[in-house]
């Protein structure tokens, strides 16, 4: 019987076969290589820095003027952040290497992979909340048709996305696994595991997401130009923050991605379970379960999309940074919030400023006569 398990554990994890699992530990590294060698060499290639396109840059701005400082008054936080990603990519690459060595086709690392592809999504997710990056970062050409979505520009920066989507599993299994120690079988988070992960999770990424969040807005990574007032922190100000809205909306995605890694008593996950239900991928599990990975995550993350494309079509967003912190750069008003307030121009409405956005394209807003809000008679 213990054989018979521990056979089946192995199959759920592809490494049946010694030959195949030596064959991929001795060509991943290789390939690991290749592939950071392409992926360098394309952002050399294609590095940008600056509003340096007519489409978003602001021709009356010489250089990259702040009208506030960010925290503490230290101008090199963009650098300082920079660095950290490639530190952290590097160490990340690192690790994932050194884990399929010893674990092939691990589930985690597979949702590693799974929540650094999502990025390809990220120009949506930062055109949905107003998410607005400092020109200043690294980044893709603007022009680039996904890319141009994003309302300045699309950073390098965002490949870490794994260690943030990824990151409130670890505690909350360790703290599932330390409750369940010490509770009864027939208890509720005996009964209900799946439950009790997901408000772990929800719970943990929403403080995570608060701190890092706002200490990122505040060292101007990058601002959230509109939010709804209610349920939003700084409302206002250059360094504004949705925190329900964005905290609540980004474990939307933090929970599946956790919850397709619990194990049951079988040694299997829930993505390898889910996959065995398709026929397709029942004589490849670990195919199967990074399709059902990606397939859900993914889906996830449209969701997250989804609330803030709601929030935005409803046009409640309506307090606005201010003052636009990133004057090289054109005012992102798709809305017309922020000429309303006195902001003075030039504007940009962005990609997907009509329909998309529950309109037809950017309104005609009339200044207002007092100077506004956001005028230079109010600072």
């Amino acid at each position: 019987m213990t054989s018979s398990k521990s056979d089946t554990s192995e199959t759920a994890l592809g490494t049946t076969d010694p030959v195949a699992a030596g064959h991929a530990r001795r060509w991943l590294p290789i390939t690991v290589v290749a592939v950071i060698i392409v992926v360098i060499g394309l952002i050399a290639a294609n590095a940008r820095r600056g509003a340096d396109d007519p489409r978003i840059a602001n021709p009356d701005v010489s250089g990259a003027p702040r009208p506030v400082p960010p925290l503490f008054g230290w101008d090199h936080w963009i650098t300082l952040h920079e660095i950290g990603t490639v530190v952290m990519m590097v160490a990340l690459i690192t690790v994932v290497v050194v884990m399929w060595r010893r674990h092939p086709r691990h589930p985690v690392l597979l949702m590693v992979l799974v929540t650094t592809a999502i990025v390809w999504q990220d120009p949506i997710m930062n055109w949905a909340p107003y998410a607005v990056y400092n020109p200043q970062l690294w980044h893709w050409p603007v022009h680039w048709p996904l890319v141009s979505l994003s309302p300045t520009v699309e950073p390098f920066i965002v490949i870490g996305y794994a260690t943030f989507y990824l990151g409130p599993f670890f505690p909350a299994i360790w703290l599932l696994r330390r409750i369940q120690a010490r509770r009864a079988p027939g208890s509720f988070i005996w009964r209900h595991p799946l439950i009790c992960l997901a408000a772990l999770i929800l719970a943990i990424g929403f403080v995570f997401d608060a701190l890092l969040e706002c200490f990122l807005v505040r060292t101007q990574l990058y601002i959230y130009s509109q939010v709804i007032p209610f349920g939003s922190v700084f409302t206002g100000e250059s360094y504004q923050f949705p925190l329900i809205w964005e905290s609540a909306l980004v474990t939307v995605v933090m929970i599946p991605a956790g919850v397709l890694l619990y194990r049951d008593d079988t040694g299997r996950t829930v993505a390898e379970k889910l996959a065995l239900r398709v026929r397709l991928f029942r004589g490849r599990p670990v195919l199967g379960a990074f399709v059902v990975m990606f397939v859900i995550v993914n889906v996830a993350y449209f969701c997250y999309g989804a609330g803030f494309t709601l929030i935005r079509d409803t046009r409640v967003a309506t307090s606005v940074a201010c003052p636009w912190p990133f004057p090289e750069a054109k005012v992102y008003d798709p809305q017309g919030f922020y000429e309303k307030a006195g902001q003075p121009g030039p504007y940009s409405a962005g990609i997907w400023s009509g329909w998309e956005s529950a309109q037809s394209g950017r309104p005609a807003v009339t200044p207002p006569a007092d100077g506004g809000r956001c005028g230079a008679n109010n600072g």
